[in-house]
């Protein structure tokens, strides 16, 4: 078996080995494990069609349908023909001829319009979808007179003889990016990175719902980023039950949900699924959480990591727009006040749009699924240290910062225990072609950026 390209990008050839004697012969038709080693999507099929055509001429195309479809025959042979359809595809309206025989399969990305015409009579072409047929699913057709076919097309069917030409065709779409959690501060800069996915909030979609599974035409989507979470660390220690919903169950029913559709799933977790005993966490590292809140996380990492297509982005110290320390301790050294600030917790402030921007590398460029620490480089530091470049960056005294304990800044408050280092290995990351910023030159940019 070997597996060519066409001039239609992502449009494949198969060539299929075929063993036969006096008897007929045999085929390994469609044997997911090699052929996706050789190179074919790993699609996911969900439905296999046949279709017989009594003669000879026999035509039907171009059809595009919003699924991946495999095709080939089982007994007679085709002249198949495709045309792209692909919205911003750089191979869109061209078009590829090939004829299909028991020793040839095609794969046929969603939105390449697709069509045949029977060589042989009581030809069965068949073909494997990786979606079912829907009467609210987006079809695309173009005319079968952009093909030059090698019989004279007969039995076409009324809406086929009607399909307009390509000028007038209607580009199918790719494949959406769903983002949970889209009124966060992740949330509002994975707007910018992928300005048109589809951005959910909590009102929107609940993804603790038992109905998940039935929220969404998910064939249609490519990928979930969950951007949602329980992010109340001391609120968790007596609100355990929703903090488990989101943080635990709701990656779980998501892992479901893109493994049952075939889907990339980017969860993102935090720093606190370690202990903060030392620093410099890898992403093999065994999970030791502290409090309710690193428990649920820990929860949500393990639930992610059933979907077969996952990447789970491990970050530390969150600043974006919306409520975060740095903006506040600015705010504190514009109104002259003197604040004390931990300096027994050490790690490396993680700005959403270096998390944004890594997530974008991950689904561009495919790397090995897994999970995949992500913050800002540089050398770590403690809050109290970020506290005194904050005011020493807006122009203010950083001795104003007056550096406590842990223990000593909740020492009349109940509160959940922190993780004393969060400081994360990034090499794993940086070896896939994605080099984190500098903390401090995020920080100095934020900084400039303040309304």
């Amino acid at each position: 078996m070997r597996i060519e390209s066409t001039p239609v990008e992502g449009l494949l050839v198969v060539h299929l080995d075929v063993h036969g004697d006096e008897r007929g012969w045999f085929k390994e038709n469609w044997q997911r494990a090699k052929m996706t080693a050789a190179g074919l999507p790993d699609f996911g099929p969900v439905q296999n069609n046949i279709s017989l055509n009594a003669a000879k001429g026999v035509t039907r195309g171009l059809h595009a349908e919003p699924w991946d479809k495999y095709v080939s025959v089982a007994t007679g042979a085709v002249f198949g023909a495709w045309c792209d359809l692909r919205e911003g595809s750089p191979t869109f309206g061209r078009t590829h001829t090939q004829e299909i025989t028991p020793g040839v399969a095609i794969y046929v990305p969603r939105g390449v319009a697709n069509g045949f015409q029977a060589l042989a009579e009581n030809t069965a072409y068949t073909y494997l979808v990786n979606d079912h047929w829907s009467p609210e699913a987006l079809y695309s057709n173009v005319n079968l007179d952009m093909i030059d076919w090698p019989l004279e097309p007969t039995e076409l069917s009324a809406k086929d003889e009607s399909h307009p030409a390509l000028a007038d065709a209607v580009a199918v779409p790719p494949r959406k990016i769903l983002v949970t959690g889209a009124d966060g501060q992740l949330g509002r800069a994975l707007r910018e990175v992928f300005p048109r996915a589809e951005f959910c909030t909590r009102a929107e979609l609940d993804i603790t719902s038992p109905e998940l599974a039935d929220a969404r035409p998910w064939r249609s989507y490519s990928a979930i980023i969950n951007a949602a979470a329980y992010t109340g660390v001391d609120a968790a220690e007596d609100d355990r039950a929703a903090a488990w919903a989101v943080n635990a169950a709701g990656p779980a029913n998501l892992a479901r949900v893109a493994a049952e559709n075939n889907l990339t799933l980017v969860h993102v977790s935090s720093d606190y699924v370690f202990d903060g005993t030392r620093g410099n966490w890898s992403e093999s590292d065994p999970l030791s959480p502290l409090g309710v809140y690193g428990q649920s996380k820990a929860a949500g990492d393990l639930a992610a990591a059933v979907a077969p297509r996952h990447y789970i982005v491990r970050t530390s110290w969150v600043v974006g727009e919306g409520k975060n320390f740095v903006d506040t301790m600015a705010s504190l050294s514009e109104r002259g006040i003197a604040p004390s600030v931990v300096d027994d917790q050490v790690g490396r402030l993680s700005f959403t749009g270096e998390i944004a921007a890594g997530i974008r590398h991950l689904l561009d460029t495919r790397p090995d699924y897994g999970t995949y620490n992500l913050s800002n480089s540089g050398h770590p530091a403690s809050w109290a240290e970020v506290a005194m470049a904050v005011y020493a960056s807006t122009g203010h005294d950083p001795a104003d910062v007056t550096p406590v304990t842990t223990a000593q800044y909740f020492r009349d408050t109940p509160h959940a225990p922190r993780p004393a280092d969060s400081t994360l290995d990034l090499s794993k990351i940086t070896a896939t072609g994605f080099t984190p910023t500098d903390w401090r030159v995020g920080l100095a940019l934020h900084l400039a950026n303040r309304d």
